[in-house]
């Protein structure tokens, strides 16, 4: 899919499945309605061009890489909704500079933010309990 330059997920979607927007090297922009409460493994990894993403407070769990490698997201605001933030979830984002983490997320994965060199330190709140080690795929 990579002349796919934009898309509207439907209200009736609950779950953005396993690499559905994998490697869609041309989507600038994704909006996700409030009946998805999750978003998996890998969902839209390799977006390169991505640079909006646009999380309704639905969403809950944000899966294992699942914007990893999204080199044009420059920022994003994690709802109130979301508890978890999976392994490598953001990973290798490198033009992200600002990441809005609510208090309500109390687990994030190893490597949830690795190679976002110009992500700034402190972003992670203090009720986080669980800061996950890594796991095999």
């Amino acid at each position: 899919c990579t002349s796919l330059t934009s898309v509207t997920i439907p209200n009736s979607v609950t779950s953005i499945g396993e690499f559905a927007f994998s490697d869609c090297t041309s989507l600038t922009s994704v909006t996700i309605p409030n009946s998805v409460t999750t978003i998996e493994f890998g969902a839209f990894s390799n977006c390169t061009n991505l640079s909006s993403v646009t999380i309704s407070d639905s969403v809950t769990n944000i899966g294992d890489y699942a914007f990893s490698g999204c080199t044009s997201l420059t920022s994003v605001t994690i709802p109130n909704s979301v508890t978890t933030i999976e392994f490598g979830a953001f990973r290798g984002c490198t033009s992200l500079t600002s990441v809005t983490i609510p208090d309500s997320v109390t687990s994030i994965g190893e490597d949830a933010f690795r190679g976002c060199p110009n992500l700034s330190s402190d972003i992670i709140p203090a009720n986080v309990k669980i800061i996950e080690c890594p796991r095999i795929r």
